[in-house]
């Protein structure tokens, strides 16, 4: 890999790990724990509540986060996606705070968690991978490219339950085609400003081989077009433009790691898989 060939991948690393935190934000603790880090703009809203103390914000009790998330969206503060997501906690493993609209989370700067799936069919001249494209209407990055099925994790939710259902709204998979096919392959993290707020996502990312056979169907009117394309053509995609949503190029980035398309031993390599882990 040249070194303007890793520039080209690095910098979507480096454009989703572009958040220093806390920086303008104020800590936002919940119940004693760190759970995210609040924009300034809501902050007078979050005075006005008492939930100041000191230098952080904390609210002591976990059950009123979702009434908080709808006193936010009444104050115009920002719109609903009318889907309550969990609040994590500083810790892998443990369970949520609490739950809260999924638009308030980047206000918040909590963590969201999302799941992608790496559509592939490998044919005799090689691998290739379904991309999707995102419907122009789309709240966010309308019309860019996408994974075959992408989507949040919301509240009360496994990760393995979440793909199965965005993979039958967005692509009309079966269940358990999905089910039992699909195998976790990565966990991607990164804290990014964007103009929604701050996102500090943690992704989980799938691999599903489908037969050559197989044409996924949009079925939720999120997905414009499927189109199938060589793995080498969405190397230079990444590589070379802006064409796929910016959290998408980081699991391609991993699948190339993961393919030998990018040397993972090498010193670059190393610097690409680093940077999926939130140390860009």
């Amino acid at each position: 890999m040249t070194e303007a060939d890793k520039n080209g991948f690095l910098r979507h690393i480096k454009a989703c790990n572009n958040a220093s935190l806390p920086g303008r934000r104020i800590p936002f603790y919940i119940a004693g724990q760190l759970a995210g880090f609040a924009d300034p703009k809501i902050v007078p809203a979050l005075d006005a509540m008492g939930l100041r103390k000191g230098d952080v914000f904390d609210l002591p009790n976990p059950s009123v986060l979702e009434s908080l998330g709808e006193i936010l969206a009444s104050q115009g503060l920002y719109r609903p996606h009318d889907e309550l997501f969990d609040v994590w906690g500083p810790q892998d493993g443990q369970p949520p705070l609490g739950v809260i609209d999924r638009g308030a989370l980047p206000l918040l700067g909590f963590v969201g968690v999302g799941v992608h799936l790496n559509g592939l069919v490998r044919k005799e001249d090689g691998l290739h991978l379904w991309v999707g494209r995102r419907a122009r209407d789309k709240r966010l990055d309308p019309g860019k490219l996408d994974h075959l099925v992408a989507g949040g994790v919301p509240a009360g939710l496994t990760p393995a339950v979440a793909i199965e259902k965005e993979a039958a709204e967005e692509a009309s998979l079966p269940a358990d085609m999905v089910r039992e096919n699909a195998r976790e392959v990565a966990l991607i993290r990164y804290s990014m400003e964007r103009p929604e707020g701050l996102r500090r996502d943690k992704l989980i990312c799938y691999d599903l081989v489908l037969p050559d056979s197989f044409q996924p169907v949009p079925a939720d009117g999120e997905v414009e077009e499927f189109l199938l394309l060589p793995i080498r053509e969405v190397v230079r995609l990444v590589r070379d433009t802006d064409e796929f949503k910016f959290n998408v190029n980081l699991v391609l980035i991993d699948l190339f790691l993961r393919e030998g398309l990018i040397d993972a031993t090498s010193p670059e390599g190393r610097a690409l898989r680093r940077g999926l882990s939130g140390d860009a």
